[in-house]
């Protein structure tokens, strides 16, 4: 049985050993002072996308972007979940289709709510 988790925990400790070994290397190389370390006020000033930022760095965003984003992902998911399902009905049978259709059914309900709080409008 263990054997059957063999390739799973290699992917695991590949997961975890190259993000682990390129903060590792970064930090040797600090402390070795092989890294350029030259902090100014420009390097330290808030910076994206090659623009300057225009007033406070800490503003208020509109929660919509973010709910829209989380609906996304939420439908998105609903994807990954009916392939599976849509390939294995026929083995899966009635208790398949009635799992199925209380996972849409929670899904209806979601997107019911989304569209009544105008969550859908990009306005």
């Amino acid at each position: 049985m263990l054997s059957d988790y063999g390739p799973l925990l290699f992917l695991i400790l590949a997961a975890i050993a190259f993000p682990a070994g390129g903060i590792f290397t970064s930090w040797l190389f600090g402390r070795l002072a092989l890294r350029p370390n030259n902090p100014g006020p420009v390097k330290n000033d808030t910076y994206e996308c090659g623009v300057e930022t225009i007033g406070p760095s800490w503003i208020q965003f509109n929660f919509r972007y973010y709910y829209f984003a989380l609906l996304f992902v939420v439908f998105d998911v609903e994807a990954v979940f009916l392939l599976p399902w849509a390939l294995q009905f026929r083995v899966l049978g009635w208790y398949g289709l009635l799992a199925m259709a209380a996972f849409m059914g929670v899904l209806a309900v979601g997107l019911a709510y989304a569209w009544r709080k105008n969550a859908l409008e990009w306005v």
